[in-house]
C-alpha cells in the first residue's frame, strides 16, 4: 500500500546552502499494519509524512500510495488517504456532525451515501452523546474524535497519524490509540508517527528508527531488541542513536 524508495529531501538555506531533511529513506507499509516512524523532533518523521500526503515534493526518490506516485499523481494519493496531526484544526462555529459532513462533501461523497457513513463513524466511534455540539465547547478528547472521523470519513485505505496524542491527557490519548487500533484491525494500512516508546509498543506491528533524516533501523519491536541486544525498545533507540551522534565511539 505503500511503497518510499530512497527517499530525500533538502531545504534551502542562507548560511549553509542546502540542508538534508530526509537521507534516502526506504520502507514499506501493508494493508492491515500499522508502521510505527519512532524518532525525537526534527529527525524528518512530519517531512516524510507531508511528502506522502502530497504536501511537499521530494528532492529526489519516489513514494507510492495505493499504487499512485506522490509526485506524479497528487489528487489519487489524496482520495487515497486520510493524514490526522496532534493540532485539530476544527472549526468552532461547526458542530460535530456539521464538521465531518463538511469533509465528507469536499471528498464527494453522495449526499445519501454519506448520511449512512456518517451515522457509522458516530456509532463508532461514540460520538453521538455530542454530535449537535459546537466544536467550541468541546473538551481536547471530543475535538480528537471530531478530528479522527473526518481523517476516515471518506473510508480511505491509507491512515497517516503525526504524533496524534502529543500534548493530550492519559484518558484522551488511550481513546485515541483505542481508535487507532480499531482502524487497523479493519484492514487500512497506517503509519504512525511518535516520539513515545509505550505507543510504539503498544501499536506498532513494526518500526522504523528514524535519526537526522536516517532510517537507522527497522523492524518488529522484538525483532529490534534481540538484535540489538537492548531489554526494551527504549533502550534499543537510545544505543542507536548514541552510536549515530558518536559513531567512533559506540560500542557495536
Amino acid at each position: 500500500m505503500i511503497h518510499v524508495d530512497k527517499l530525500t529531501k533538502q531545504f534551502k538555506d542562507l548560511r549553509e546552502g542546502h540542508v538534508t531533511v530526509l537521507d534516502s529513506v526506504s520502507f514499506e507499509v501493508k494493508p492491515g499494519e500499522i508502521f510505527g516512524l519512532l524518532g525525537p523532533n526534527g529527525a524528518g518523521k512530519t517531512t516524510c509524512l507531508r511528502i506522502l500526503s502530497t504536501v511537499l515534493q521530494p528532492s529526489s526518490g519516489r513514494a507510492f500510495v495505493a499504487g499512485y506516485d506522490v509526485a506524479e499523481h497528487p489528487e489519487d494519493v489524496r482520495a487515497n488517504i486520510g493524514f490526522m496531526s496532534c493540532n485539530t484544526g476544527i472549526y468552532d462555529r461547526m458542530t460535530a456532525w456539521e464538521m465531518v459532513e463538511y469533509y465528507g462533501r469536499l471528498y464527494g461523497i453522495p449526499e445519501t451515501q454519506l448520511r449512512e457513513r456518517l451515522e457509522q463513524i458516530f456509532t463508532q466511534l461514540q460520538m453521538n452523546d455530542f454530535r449537535d455540539v459546537f466544536c467550541s465547547k468541546m473538551s481536547t478528547g471530543m475535538k480528537q474524535k471530531v478530528s479522527i472521523a473526518r481523517t476516515i470519513v471518506h473510508d480511505p485505505p491509507v491512515l497517516i497519524f503525526d504524533e496524534p496524542t502529543s500534548g493530550l491527557d492519559v484518558l484522551v490519548a488511550r481513546a485515541v490509540l483505542q481508535a487507532v487500533e480499531q482502524l487497523r484491525d479493519a484492514g487500512k494500512c497506517i503509519i504512525f508517527s511518535t516520539h513515545i516508546m509505550r505507543e510504539v509498543e503498544k501499536l506498532c506491528n513494526r518500526v522504523a528508527i528514524i535519526h537526522k533524516g536516517r532510517i537507522l533501523a527497522t523492524g518488529t519491536v522484538e525483532e529490534l531488541v534481540e538484535k540489538y541486544n537492548q531489554p526494551d525498545i527504549e533502550e534499543v533507540f537510545f544505543a542507536l542513536i548514541e552510536r549515530s551522534d558518536h559513531p567512533a565511539e559506540a560500542v557495536t
